[in-house]
């Protein structure tokens, strides 16, 4: 059960994160969620694509490890094989959230999360510190501070991105037949991607205004990076011959 705290230099100043095991919590997902500003480096290895909530509709840009549900093609199990971590995983065990006081956003801490050590741990001695003796911040904090706050930013400008993408009708589901040398054929359903026809029939106008807004190269990297989705497949079938 996750619980959220508001962190605190002289409450939590003991306090260390095992990046080891924050990385390790990320290797049984398949997606993460993502934001506009990590779309070049994802694209290095990763698809990029757009899910859609059932329950309320809402579309989300997320990036693929796995082609199944709690698959992670880029985890072998003791670390990650990627170039990339995306933010949502590195930003572990923290969050952002509101004071009760004065509705400022502030910085709240998962102490349930596997990763963090305290000073009645056996691994005290290991770990990455919060706060230096004199009640500062270290440099790891300072870092995970600007994540916070490139995922806050960046997820209402992605989610703006999105609404111009589908009022322009730029998305289209995918269809995926996904077919392993083992024979195992399968279905990937839930996943959009750009409408590559109806992106070439986009006015001027319309394409200035997505050049403008910066959200023109984010288009044309999803696209490129569709082709990751055979890196996945290639993935999927070298493990299956080491089970």
């Amino acid at each position: 059960m996750t619980t959220l705290v508001a962190l605190n230099s002289k409450k939590h100043h003991l306090l260390k994160i095992d990046t080891g095991e924050v990385e390790s919590q990320g290797g049984h997902l398949h997606m993460v969620p993502v934001v506009l500003t990590e779309f070049a480096k994802l694209s290095l290895q990763y698809p990029i694509v757009v899910t859609k909530n059932q329950d309320n509709g809402r579309f989300t840009c997320v990036t693929l490890f796995g082609l199944e549900k709690g698959e992670n093609l880029f985890f072998n199990g003791n670390e990650w094989n990627s170039i990339y971590l995306p933010l949502q995983i590195r930003r572990q065990p923290f969050f952002l959230g509101k004071s009760e006081e004065d509705d400022k956003r502030v910085i709240c801490i998962d102490m349930s999360h596997a990763s963090i050590i305290n000073e009645n741990s056996m691994l005290k001695e290991n770990g990455k510190k919060l706060f230096n003796a004199d009640g500062s911040e270290t440099q790891y904090l300072a870092d995970l501070k600007n994540i916070l706050a490139e995922l806050s930013e960046g997820e209402n400008t992605t989610q703006l991105f999105i609404q111009e993408l589908l009022s322009m009708n730029l998305l289209q589901p995918m269809q995926l037949q996904i077919a392993l040398e083992n024979e195992q054929s399968f279905r990937v359903d839930g996943l959009y991607t750009i409408n590559e026809q109806a992106l070439t029939k986009v006015t001027s106008e319309n394409l200035i205004s997505l050049h403008h807004k910066n959200f023109l190269h984010p288009i044309y990297i999803m696209l490129t990076s569709i082709g990751h989705i055979y890196g996945l497949i290639d993935k999927k079938n070298k493990r299956n011959r080491n089970v």
